[in-house]
């Protein structure tokens, strides 16, 4: 935010019309940006406070896991989809 603030001094202080100046003016907004995110992202941080360790997640039970791209490409048509469903069950 100090980084924003004085390149924008600067460029009041300076006042150049030539392309040093078109440089400090996007200098100070793209310094602005990150000062901006950097406070949204500091403001939504979780509250501190003690850890918890969360339980791996479970593979749900059912479904079609283990499927390759080429197999979920072809899960447009209802035949290829019931011809899968076939080879699944008879595993």
């Amino acid at each position: 935010m100090l980084a924003a603030v004085s390149a924008m001094v600067t460029l009041v202080v300076l006042r150049r019309d030539d392309f040093l100046g078109v440089v400090l003016a996007i200098l100070v907004v793209l310094l602005a940006m990150i000062a901006g995110v950097a406070v949204d992202a500091a403001r939504h941080q979780p509250p501190a406070g003690p850890a918890t360790v969360a339980a791996p997640p479970q593979q749900a039970t059912g479904g079609l896991h283990g499927i390759d791209a080429p197999t979920l490409e072809t899960l447009d048509n209802p035949m290829m989809v019931a011809a899968l469903r076939t080879r699944l069950r008879d595993r």
